[in-house]
């Protein structure tokens, strides 16, 4: 079976096991067990992951800004490395996280600095956070939710509360579509309750039977005009070297 083929049956798979948990209450849902299945589709705990991310800034009265990186992400050790390789001025600068705790690496200087999930990623609307893996069932609780439509699509809306500080996010409100728990749109409060940024996600591309985006569209609310586009391209789950989940790699990232 081919690898095609194969992500074909797992999504297949996926949503037949959605089915029941989506069923079970249209009412109240069990939102642990669907906030853990957001996670798990996901999740790459068992293999790591790696793509091509460009990042297309938009802002008004500028030129757009674009970013390519090349990004590795490792799940079982809560971890992930980026590194930049257009435009050429930013060649080599480079992101390297492990947990709670990021690092950035500048090739002009040879310094690292001590960043946090929380910062924005190269003055674009995104943030270091949007970078890692999926972990709503541990760092939130749902305190509402209720149906609705997005589109032609049947969806839950949910309001999430961060239970940690830590947390790159204080507040989430989420669209998840019933059928496969999709997550298509999502908004950003801060502890204040104020609307920072508005998410969608168009497109999704799955990996071996695990759901990525194929892109997400990032709208600052508090600057009005600017938005940025993420796309990931390339995905592989094929393991990549120990030597790439360090921060030190940044300083010499041999192929």
């Amino acid at each position: 079976m081919n690898v095609l083929k194969r992500a074909a049956f797992a999504a297949l798979a996926a949503i037949a096991i959605l089915a029941p948990l989506t069923a079970q209450s249209a009412d109240s849902p069990d939102w642990k067990k669907i906030l853990t299945r957001i996670d798990e589709m996901g999740d790459f705990e068992h293999s790591d992951f790696s793509a091509e991310i460009t990042v297309v800034s938009q802002k008004p009265n500028e030129d757009d800004s674009v970013i390519v990186a090349r990004y590795y992400r490792r799940d079982s050790e809560k971890k992930f490395t980026m590194i930049l390789v257009k435009p050429d001025i930013q060649r080599g600068q480079g992101y390297f996280s492990a947990g709670d705790d990021l690092w950035f690496y500048d090739p002009e200087s040879r310094k690292f600095a001590y960043s946090s999930l929380k910062d924005t990623f190269q003055d674009s609307d995104a943030q270091n956070s949007d970078f890692a893996a999926s972990s709503l069932s541990k760092d939130y609780t749902v305190t509402e939710s209720s149906s609705a439509k997005l589109g032609s699509a049947d969806v839950w809306v949910a309001t999430l509360v961060a239970t940690s500080k830590k947390v790159a996010v204080a507040k989430r409100k989420m669209w998840i579509r019933k059928d496969n728990l999709l997550v298509l749109k999502e908004e950003h409060y801060s502890v204040s309750d104020r609307l920072m940024r508005t998410i969608a996600y168009p497109k999704y591309q799955t990996v071996e039977g695990t759901f990525v985006p194929a892109s997400m569209v990032i709208v600052d609310n508090l600057k009005v005009g600017e938005r940025t586009q993420l796309t990931f391209t390339n995905p592989s789950v094929r393991r990549q070297p120990d030597s790439r989940f360090n921060k030190e790699y940044l300083a010499n990232p041999v192929e």
